[in-house]
């Protein structure tokens, strides 16, 4: 099953094309299982990591079944954040392409509400977004689902997580009873199994594992003497491994602040991601991770749900992960298409029932390693590859990437070779350039011109 391949589906001939034209071809095995489900019509639970093609296989579905010269809202995706809801948005755009007229609205808190209303009212087919946003525009009637034939909850769990219960409730007084629903979640918490029962007709449980392959992730784990040996092991694992994009797990908020502030003053490349962070704050952060301007993310697990790099070395566990079933998602975020990954958790013997624990769910025992010498804090904390820069202007002043690579690349410029992810939003763009040429494009962005335009830039 898991070998299956989009072409053995009945799909619409032009989103074959464009899968091909993709490279996708062979379907995971979360699209395998959940797919035919969806395509014939039928409630779906899908469970399964970040990275396991979760999006793909319920943005295919909405497709499929899209009635384009219908210009109403077919399709309503929610997302816990805006963040994740703008990934899903790109995707299912993606996806789409090679359906003419299609339109994708994003309707998300944080964002102004006059212009949204102002999209609206030139119609959508499938609306992403989160749900107090979509709450609110149902209740001031700029919104309207009655013609609504697929709801999807994307990271279901995390949105109970963050309290939505109640606008999820508000939302599905509004959805037609009449409809498809399909529910994707990482884990399968009772919370999820009772609204499944209340939203959802005779559903069909799709579980995929949640492991990789042993070759692709390498476990280790470390005991300590006590709690206060752990900043310095994570500082001897990441001068060992040196991987250039690392995630580091914490318990609670205020241990990732505490762990990054003193892997800063180490002279770390380093950031915290936690939930009091401004919408702003953490989109920033994210770019400059994904883009490799910072090589360290400390996080906690509800903080770093909708994550998805695609190239990660490395995740360190600084406190074992409560549940078993967290820590296996913790640790798939690495090793991911074929790539190697090392994941490695820090222990006390206070929590060898943990680890324990954790060998009784993976049905594997976990060898226990020594800490890398304690020598290596002699050398210099090693610096990100890249920088970001910031430009104010985005989308709506029309810019583009080739713009932006064009402006870095004139006469007397940095080398193309040296440009590395070019993010567009609405209202402002990113950059990341090679950390030796991160002077030389910023002057290149302040002194030259965008689109005939002068535009404000930094380095962030």
């Amino acid at each position: 099953m898991s070998q299956a391949t989009f072409t053995s589906l009945k799909f619409h001939p032009d989103i074959l094309k464009n899968l091909a034209a993709l490279g996708l071809e062979e379907m995971t095995p979360i699209q395998a299982h959940s797919l035919p489900h969806i395509l014939a019509g039928k409630d779906v639970i899908g469970q399964g990591k970040t990275g396991s093609g979760k999006t793909a296989a319920f943005a295919l579905g909405v497709l499929q079944k899209l009635k384009v010269k219908r210009f109403r809202v077919q399709s309503l995706i929610l997302c816990p954040t805006r963040e994740l809801a703008d990934q899903v948005a790109q995707e299912v755009r993606k996806l789409g392409r090679s359906i003419h007229n299609i339109k994708v609205l994003m309707l998300c808190g944080g964002m102004p509400f006059g212009p949204q209303v102002g999209s609206l009212e030139h119609g959508a087919h499938i609306i992403v977004g989160t749900p107090g946003r979509i709450e609110e525009h149902l209740r001031k009637e700029t919104l309207s689902l009655s013609d609504l034939e697929i709801l999807v909850l994307d990271e279901a769990d995390r949105m109970l997580d963050m309290g939505f219960q109640p606008a999820l409730d508000a939302i599905l007084g509004y959805a037609p009873q009449q409809r498809q629903t399909l529910l994707f979640s990482a884990t399968y918490p009772d919370q999820i199994q009772s609204i499944a029962k209340r939203i959802m007709l005779t559903p069909m449980l799709i579980q995929v594992a949640t492991m990789h392959e042993q070759s692709s992730v390498q476990q280790y784990l470390y005991q300590l003497e006590d709690d206060t040996q752990r900043l310095t092991a994570l500082c001897l694992l990441l001068l060992h491994y040196r991987p250039e994009s690392a995630v580091v797990f914490c318990n609670t908020k205020r241990e990732t602040q505490y762990v990054a502030d003193e892997l800063r003053m180490q002279g770390f490349s380093v950031l915290a991601l936690n939930g009091d962070l401004e919408q702003r704050d953490r989109e920033q952060a994210l770019v400059r991770f994904e883009n490799k301007s910072v090589s360290v993310l400390v996080a906690t697990d509800l903080a770093a749900r909708g994550l998805d790099i695609d190239a990660l070395d490395a995740v360190i566990n600084y406190q074992i992960a409560h549940d078993p079933e967290v820590h296996v998602h913790r640790i798939g975020r690495t090793g991911r298409a074929g790539n190697q990954g090392i994941a490695s958790t820090l222990f006390t013997e206070k929590e060898r029932h943990k680890v324990v624990q954790l060998e009784v769910y993976l049905d594997q025992s976990i060898a226990i390693e020594s800490l890398p010498p304690m020598s290596l804090l002699e050398n210099a904390a090693y610096k990100a590859p890249m920088v970001t820069l910031l430009i104010d202007g985005g989308k709506k002043q029309k810019l583009r990437p080739g713009d932006i690579l064009g402006a870095l690349t004139a006469e007397n410029g940095v080398q193309g070779t040296q440009v590395g992810k070019i993010k567009i939003a609405d209202n402002r763009a990113y950059v990341a350039v090679n950390q030796k040429v991160g002077k030389l494009a910023l002057k290149k962005l302040t002194a030259g011109k965008l689109k005939g335009r002068s535009f404000r830039a930094r380095q962030i």
